[in-house]
């Protein structure tokens, strides 16, 4: 997942759009932290510039009471800035309006970026409490900009002679995505058109905030807590180290916990032998967010898809997602759910039959059940055994998290010729996190790269990239600093971490994010790194998972971590016959949440929405099996209702899967997944470009024609006759 959070996105686009930044009630705004202004001018790190190495964030200056009297600053410049260009009695040019704009909200950006990461990754009570206060201020003050009649006639009359202007076409491309992202902001609004706007977008920000931190409660609070042999049964050791971690953490040294994380809760799922345990830990699982209590997110839900509507029809449209993807490579959203669905029915006829050899293997055990959602990863893992002689318990001791990352880093060089050089000494805002320096193939500093592998009470579940800072040429050469964020489960003390290889493929796919950001060579902020559309920007991260399958890849990285002795062939060779098994249950899975996504925004009314009902009235048209589960359920989907970056958007991984496997195959093609010319192409046409080519030209421009579906369906064994595993 990426999460985008730059200095130009503050100025137009709308708070939370991929993560709650925060707030206050609106009648308050202009007492935002008065008694504070006064008090952390001198010693508030964000009044001041940072003369830290390559300007990363003092962190360890940094604290809680620092934010708000530096966010009122921030807008208050920021207004500033805007009233300039504005003011300015010359015609518009680009010079003095785009450029302008472009450069204007650095304070702002430097403060939101920072806020917004350590809220993601690192919380406490004061943050969260920041975070609900600002986050309606936060959102007035983007309307302040977005809605300004007099900043956008500026930019309307350059747009209008945009044939005309002595620009290039980065220029142009800037233009057009300014007047584009202004009118759908509602800058064409008049009256009370504009004032409703205004309101939507401020309770939309509160309610995106607010749905954030109850699904962050539920998952903090829970915990499994296992203190007996019978408990533990059928838990292998990586299990047992990494729960009786969790345990450790949360001050019950002697017992074993298992969490909410993902990367906690699946090998709990797949291994534990007690059925009962199990279905208690799934059914916490899929409750987050839906427990009836002051953390529910049912009615966030129903308030959020209304006003998502409201403010569809101010801007013309009929649905929420017939508005979010006009602006999209799908451009509507029969074309998102056409793609969904060549997946949908092979993807339920593929786990029907998953299920069904499931059934029969309790049978043979002596099991007189039915195969329940509970049980589903217990019994696919027994399957795959019989099937292929392999399970995760003998994949795992190869996957060494810091031999994954070495295999990141040796790809990004194999690739792109950087490198990374651990920096031990930088500011950094827990011990967990590792800095490295990033030099071009010449040698040349490039970017700081954060990494924040490790899950904690403190951290929202999930993985994700975004940035410190990000790469421009407008107002100098600034470098980008970005970062990783993952919910790996660390091993116990002393003990390695070891990943699923389900975990290593997420590390490279945010990994490939963060290359997005880090190659990036644009001038304007406005296309820096990942700043592209939502339903292409999963492409350049799922192109590097299959560098983590590679059998070359697997003998050099994948080492046990007791014989140091690399992955056998055959284990490589097991591997890779099951690469296709159980993608029934995993498309399944994500393929509801996606149609899910679709229906709750293509509803023109919402008044009566009730979202449990929604969502099971919603999966019974469309045959979803009962043993299996959205992978993301409504009461704790962030994706689509943590603001609204994914909104009628989670369609974009498999939209962007489309091209990544393509892509990829232009590697394959050539017999050398780091074929040089190939690689070359990747950077200049995709990686380097970030937003400043349409995404169908670009990838063209890559692959010398428009992409293919049948890699896709091919690699999730959907594909008729390419034979199943």
């Amino acid at each position: 997942m990426m999460l985008k959070n730059g200095a130009s996105a503050l100025i137009l686009a709308m708070v939370g759009a991929m993560a709650p930044v925060t707030a206050m009630a609106a009648d308050a705004s202009v007492q935002v932290a008065q008694a504070e202004t006064n008090t952390v001018t001198s010693d508030n790190p964000f009044f001041h510039p940072w003369n830290t190495r390559f300007g990363v964030p003092p962190f360890d200056a940094i604290k809680p009471e620092h934010f708000r009297p530096a966010y009122e600053k921030a807008m208050a410049d920021h207004l500033a800035e805007i009233k300039a260009i504005t003011d300015n009695k010359d015609a518009p040019t680009f010079a003095n309006t785009i450029d302008a704009l472009e450069k204007s909200g650095q304070m702002l950006g430097n403060v939101a970026r920072v806020f917004s990461n350590l809220s993601s990754s690192h919380t406490n009570d004061q943050l969260q409490k920041i975070q609900r206060e600002m986050a309606p201020v936060l959102a007035a003050h983007n309307n302040t900009v977005n809605l300004n009649a007099d900043l956008f006639a500026r930019v309307d009359a350059l747009y209008d002679t945009r044939d005309k202007l002595k620009i290039n076409n980065e220029q142009r491309r800037v233009l057009e995505r300014y007047h584009l992202d202004f009118v759908r902001a509602g800058a064409e609004l008049k009256g009370e058109q504009r004032e409703r706007m205004a309101t939507v977008l401020q309770r939309l920000a509160v309610l995106s905030t607010q749905f954030s931190q109850n699904v962050l409660a539920d998952e903090k609070e829970y915990k499994l807590v296992l203190t007996s042999k019978d408990e533990m049964a059928g838990l292998p050791d990586f299990v047992v180290a990494a729960a009786a971690q969790a345990a450790k953490e949360r001050d019950l040294e002697g017992k074993y916990v298992i969490t909410l994380s993902r990367s906690s809760i699946e090998p709990f799922l797949t291994f534990s032998a007690s059925r009962g345990l199990r279905e208690q830990a799934w059914k916490a699982w899929i409750a987050r967010g839906d427990n009836g209590d002051a953390h529910d997110n049912n009615a966030l839900i129903k308030e959020i898809v209304q006003l998502r509507i409201e403010r569809a029809n101010l801007l013309g449209y009929k649905t929420f997602a017939d508005y979010k993807l006009a602006d999209t490579m799908a451009k509507t959203p029969d074309a998102a759910s056409k793609l969904l669905m060549q997946a949908w029915e092979p993807a339920k006829k593929r786990a029907a039959e998953e299920r069904d050899e499931m059934q029969a293997l309790a049978a043979r055990e002596g099991q007189n059940i039915q195969i329940e959602p509970w049980d589903w990863y217990y019994y696919a893992e027994k399957v795959r055994k019989a099937k292929y002689d392999l399970n995760e318990e003998e994949i795992k001791p190869y996957l060494q998290l810091p031999k994954v990352i070495e295999a990141v880093f040796y790809t990004a060089n194999q690739l792109f010729g950087i490198t990374f050089t651990e920096w031990k000494e930088a500011p950094r805002y827990h011990p967990d996190v590792k800095v490295y320096e990033v030099k071009d193939r010449n040698g040349k500093h490039l970017a700081v790269y954060y990494m924040d592998n490790f899950a904690r009470p403190s951290k929202r579940s999930g993985a994700w990239m975004s940035s410190f800072r990000e790469q421009e040429k407008l107002s100098g050469d600034v470098t980008p600093i970005v970062i990783n964020n993952n919910n790996f489960s660390k091993g116990a003390d002393g003990a390695p971490t070891l990943l699923s290889f389900d975990d290593a493929s997420t590390l490279f796919h945010e990994f490939g994010h963060a290359l997005h950001g880090m190659l990036s060579n644009v001038t304007y902020p406005q296309f820096s790194g990942t700043s592209v559309l939502r339903d292409y920007v999963e492409f350049p991260s799922q192109v590097m998972e299959h560098y983590i399958s590679d059998p070359d890849m697997l003998k050099r990285f994948a080492v046990h971590y007791k014989t140091g002795e690399p992955m056998p062939q055959a284990l490589i060779d097991k591997i890779k016959a099951a690469d296709t098994f159980n993608q029934g249950f995993a498309t399944v899975s994500y393929t509801s949440s996606a149609l899910v996504d679709l229906a709750y925004h293509s509803l023109t009314d919402a008044k009566d929405l009730d979202a449990d009902k929604f969502e099971r009235e919603t999966l019974d048209k469309l045959g979803m099996p009962k043993e299996i589960v959205m992978r993301h359920r409504s009461p704790h989907f962030s994706h689509i209702f943590s603001g609204d970056g994914y909104s009628a958007g989670y369609y974009g991984y498999m939209w962007a899967e489309v091209l990544d496997a393509d892509a990829f195959d232009a590697f394959t093609e050539t017999g050398n997944i780091f074929d040089k010319k190939t690689a070359k192409r990747l950077y200049d046409t995709i990686f380097s470009t970030g937003g400043t080519r349409d995404p169908m030209e670009a990838y063209v421009a890559f692959r010398g024609r428009p992409p293919k579906v049948e890699p896709l369906l091919r690699n999730r064994g959907l594909l008729e006759g390419a034979g199943a595993h």
